[in-house]
């Protein structure tokens, strides 16, 4: 008995945790990826996909819906949660920047390798296109049936701005450039603000959400001269996608050759926007000296993990 009660304390002492942690030792992951290059890819690929799967597929439902499935706020809606879900799909794996702008302008204020853009870049193009196809496939009878058997880019039946953007009949290219810079500028200005430790950050845990209302409210305020595209592969990739697959040529000579627009203009946007904030409030931020400001006042720090652009005392 005495020793039945020995081994069954022996038993009861091993740390379930420590049991699959050794397991895990030996037997080792089953498909780990070493390639930082192709986890980053992957994970800005597939969230950049969800993102825009919520997004095309909200427009799809307005357009061919006739209005019976949502209005002009519910895009707004989608591509807003949308964003929030791609953000939790990969945010700790490749920042979830679903943007080329967003990329670009990290390069610029050196957060990000400028040898991993191209990785971006392509990941997010790639998973614009494979969203375009896959809404296209979804949505396929509808877009039929609106159209009325037609693929059109332009006219009451138009079908082609369920993927890529056009500007409202009325726009310019001039006026339309200004307002994707403007679009973008704000988009990076309040990332950049959000990301700020020594401001006023995004609560812990709220991140996403946060992003994802800062996408919607930029379509309610901005969206109504060109749908608020505010991101060159969001843009380029359905765009050539709907080019491939029926629409042909039109989709780049619509809006007198539009299509440009929304590829070089989120590129400024987004530098001259993240730029302006760090000119005018981060880097004007007091210096920290032992954890004290320079006015001799105890400031209120977040982690270290949660500082990787504050001044961190030694």
């Amino acid at each position: 008995m005495l020793e039945k009660d020995k081994m069954k304390d022996s038993v009861e002492s091993v740390d379930p945790r420590e049991d699959q942690q050794e397991r895990g030792h030996r037997s080792g992951p089953m498909a780990c990826l070493r390639s930082r290059f192709i986890r980053v890819g992957l994970a800005e690929a597939l969230c950049t996909y969800v993102m825009m799967v919520f997004g095309l597929g909200s427009v799809a439902q307005v357009v061919t819906g006739h209005g019976a499935f949502g209005q002009y706020l519910s895009i707004n809606i989608g591509f807003g949660l949308g964003v929030t879900m791609g953000v939790h799909v990969g945010g700790s794996v490749s920042g979830a920047h679903m943007n080329a702008a967003v990329s670009l302008a990290m390069c610029m204020f050196g957060r990000l390798a400028w040898k991993m853009l191209p990785v971006y870049v392509f990941a997010q193009f790639l998973g614009s296109f494979l969203a375009a196809a896959t809404i296209y496939t979804v949505f396929n009878d509808a877009i039929f049936d609106f159209g009325d058997g037609n693929l059109t880019t332009t006219g009451a039946k138009a079908t082609a701005g369920i993927f890529a953007t056009y500007p409202a009949p009325y726009l310019s290219l001039q006026s339309g450039f200004i307002d994707q810079v403007l679009g973008t500028a704000m988009l990076l200005l309040c990332l950049t603000a959000l990301s700020d430790q020594r401001n006023k950050p995004a609560a812990r845990g709220s991140e996403s959400l946060m992003v994802g209302l800062l996408v919607m409210l930029i379509g309610v305020s901005l969206g109504s001269n060109s749908g608020y595209p505010i991101n060159p592969t969001r843009d380029l990739a359905p765009r050539l996608f709907t080019a491939v697959a029926g629409w042909g040529n039109e989709v780049f000579r619509a809006g007198n050759g539009w299509w440009w627009v929304p590829v070089v203009a989120p590129l400024l946007g987004g530098v001259m926007g993240a730029g302006l904030y760090k000119a005018l409030v981060e880097l004007h931020h007091p210096a920290i000296v032992c954890g004290q400001n320079s006015h001799g006042e105890q400031e209120e720090m977040d982690p270290l993990e949660k500082q990787s652009h504050a001044d961190v005392c030694v």
